[in-house]
């Protein structure tokens, strides 16, 4: 297997993992919150931040070092229209993401903090949810359209 076939095994699993681990772990946030049961809100949170830093950091770090890669190897130079799309979406599904990070790691431990005390959860906590919730949206959309980019690679 040549170098490019290589880096291109290697960014598809990992963008299947980081769309996956990110739709996967809001699927969960978002229904677990809807149960309003603390106690399961507290082991989701906490097993969300797990997966972001096992799968979700990862990826964000191998996806632009293969994608970039394969363009160099092929000759695509990164001003390529399809190419310089996907690496602005990709930032901005980043920067959605980034306080999102934050919000996950205060939750958990609001909703931790909950358990332990036997008390609602607190006003931030639902402040919180909300914020994350709609940062999602955009920086899933984003994900999906650098996808349909990446597949397509439109010559325009």
């Amino acid at each position: 297997m040549n170098t490019y076939l290589i880096l291109k095994l290697i960014h598809i699993v990992s963008s299947v993992l980081l769309v996956g681990t990110g739709f996967g772990s809001a699927f969960y946030m978002f229904f677990v919150n809807k149960s309003k049961n603390i106690e399961a809100q507290a082991i989701v949170s906490r097993l969300v931040c797990k997966a972001d830093w096992w799968f979700t950091t990862p990826t964000i770090i191998i996806q632009p070092l293969t994608g970039i890669g394969m363009a160099v190897l092929v000759g695509w130079p990164l001003t390529t229209p399809w190419i310089l799309i996907s690496l602005v979406l990709y930032v901005f599904a980043g920067v959605c993401w980034l306080p999102v990070v934050w919000m996950q790691l205060r939750m958990a431990k609001l909703a931790q903090t909950a358990l332990e005390d036997k008390t609602p959860l607190s006003v931030e906590y639902w402040k919180l949810a909300k914020m994350w919730e709609w940062l999602g949206y955009p920086a899933f959309i984003a994900m999906v359209g650098v996808f349909y980019l990446m597949v397509n690679k439109p010559n325009w």
